[in-house]
């Protein structure tokens, strides 16, 4: 199972840096993606590929853990668990990034774009994980019931 949650957290990791790469590039976020590197000091002299390479970790990161939480709550369908998830963890994102004060008007400087794509990678996430863990539960069910004697 950790080899599923891998190969799939790696994935979503890359679709979600790609994603906000063309959204940065497009301009339909307002906010540098690797701006975290000149706000914290972090790779001040590399290249930028690097910060790039360290924001995809702490995405696949996240996926990991989101994944190995997420396929035991397989009971709830992945559209509502996704849509909920990712879009408070793309909100709150975005709150730290734009440092917005708790008022009603601050929702207003929130990139719809960039919320859809946090909800595409969490739907892709949350499904497989709830896929996977129901295929695992399928296999190891008998084929007959249990009450049947042989």
């Amino acid at each position: 199972m950790l080899y599923l949650a891998f190969i799939t957290s790696l994935f979503g990791s890359i679709f979600l840096t790609a994603s906000i790469k063309m959204l940065s590039v497009f301009h339909f976020i307002d906010w540098n993606p690797i701006g975290f590197a000149k706000k914290y000091h972090l790779f001040e002299e590399s290249h930028p590929f690097i910060s790039w390479l360290f924001l995809a970790v702490v995405i696949f990161l996240i996926n990991f853990i989101l994944y190995l939480i997420m396929q035991y709550v397989h009971q709830v369908p992945a559209f509502i668990t996704s849509l909920v998830i990712g879009g408070l963890i793309a909100v709150i994102a975005e709150w730290f990034i734009y440092d917005l004060p708790a008022e009603l008007y601050s929702f207003k400087k929130l990139s719809i774009p960039f919320i859809v794509m946090v909800v595409i990678t969490a739907r892709f996430i949350f499904e497989t994980a709830s896929f996977h863990y129901q295929a695992q539960l399928e296999r190891n069910r008998l084929p007959y019931k249990e009450s049947v004697i042989k």
